[in-house]
């Protein structure tokens, strides 16, 4: 007995001893040694589908930057295209804690990159695609946003020529997920705007979200809850009372392709941007995507180009971007800062001298010029090496 009591002290003592082991400050891993993304094979992506076998990302949300890195401020040169996979309809957020670029785009795939240029396949945003639109319907053009602590997700779920599309909201604690789906917005007929798709929602000055969304039958803007995930109206039929035409022609009037789609605004110097894609989006090498810009003191317009013209007419608009001798169907927008707070323009566009089934993923610099108005050099795509995005580059101390 007396052996087994000495035992049991001896037991006791050495837990002791290493807890306060494991407690030590000095014993702490930093962040990116246990942080790791599970990355999905190339072989095992489909363009623009959903495999259900695969995962959303496990990893663990964070709270606070790694404490024992520092970082230096660099580039590196790219030359498009960034991605050459089918990468339709790209929108994305760059990520300060985890300081990393993430990527979103029609299917759901989910794309990486810690220095801004070279991108990879992390996870898929839903391991099943939502089942509230028509059957069979895909998930078009996710917008993620960044609003009141949380991402949130707008996807569409529609098929070619569905006559009620509608838009969805998700939300998650981190970039890559995991995301919870919280359903549908509306549908097209219930809100009264025919080919509901394509959202662009934005963060206003004052703090109140918005939504603007259409495709080629009027573009609309409705103003949402304070964290993104309702509308403000309160249902669908309230919200189609106070819905405004900010772009195009109005929703009776069939699909015309002198007009626009794929909304996205930024706010720069006392006016909000409004990005808008027009001419056709998915026609191979045949075509004629382009982006036009114009812009409003208020977010809810009205919306003016540099020659004065409300975007609630036919083919106005400030080119951004067009086609050139090596890309075609240059459009659907995003744009996001690099951590030295310089805007850069994502884009997809089908190679000329491809097949004309990929839409690959492109970026350039945001210009603007002597009035203010953005554009990307040459109103082209690039094909020649650039110097990309400043990033920060870990340098272990």
């Amino acid at each position: 007995m007396k052996y087994r009591s000495i035992f049991k002290q001896l037991i006791i003592y050495s837990l002791l001893i290493l807890s306060s082991c494991v407690n030590s400050s000095d014993n702490t891993l930093p962040l990116s040694s246990v942080e790791e993304v599970t990355s999905i094979s190339e072989d095992d992506i489909s363009n623009s589908t959903i495999e259900t076998s695969l995962p959303i990302s496990s990893e663990e949300p964070t709270s606070e930057a790694p404490t024992s890195e520092e970082y230096v401020m660099t580039r590196v040169s790219y030359t498009n295209p960034i991605y050459n996979r089918d990468y339709p309809d790209p929108s994305g957020v760059y990520d300060p804690v985890q300081k990393a670029w993430f990527l979103y785009a029609t299917g759901g795939r989910i794309l990486k990159s810690t220095d801004g240029v070279n991108y990879a396949a992390v996870a898929y945003t839903f391991n099943t695609i939502p089942n509230w639109g028509t059957p069979n319907a895909g998930m078009w053009a996710p917008e993620v946003q960044y609003i009141n602590g949380q991402y949130v997700m707008y996807y569409s779920l529609s098929v070619w020529g569905d006559n009620d599309p509608g838009i969805g909201v998700a939300s998650a604690p981190r970039p890559q997920g995991p995301w919870t789906d919280h359903g549908k917005l509306f549908r097209s007929l219930e809100i009264g705007v025919n080919n509901s798709i394509a959202p662009g929602v934005f963060v206003a000055e004052d703090g109140r979200v918005y939504m603007i969304w259409g495709s080629m039958r009027g573009n609309y803007i409705v103003e949402l809850t304070s964290d993104g995930l309702r509308l403000k109206a309160g249902s669908p039929e309230a919200a189609a009372s106070t819905k405004i035409r900010v772009a195009g022609l109005d929703t009776s009037i069939g699909w015309t392709v002198d007009t626009y789609e794929g909304a996205y605004v930024r706010y720069w110097n006392g006016y909000y941007y409004l990005f808008l894609s027009m001419g056709t989006c998915c026609d191979g090498v045949n075509s004629t995507y382009q982006v036009v810009v114009s812009r409003s003191t208020s977010p809810t317009g009205p919306y003016v180009d540099d020659q004065g013209r409300e975007m609630t007419a036919r083919n106005v608009g400030k080119l951004v971007i067009a086609k050139n001798d090596m890309f075609v169907g240059t459009g659907h927008n995003a744009v996001i800062d690099d951590v030295n707070g310089e805007p850069w323009f994502y884009y997809h566009a089908f190679l000329r001298s491809g097949t004309g089934s990929s839409r690959i993923l492109l970026m350039e610099r945001m210009l603007f010029d002597e009035n203010g108005w953005p554009y990307v050099e040459n109103f082209e795509a690039s094909s020649t090496p650039k110097i990309g995005p400043y990033f920060h580059k870990v340098v272990t101390s």
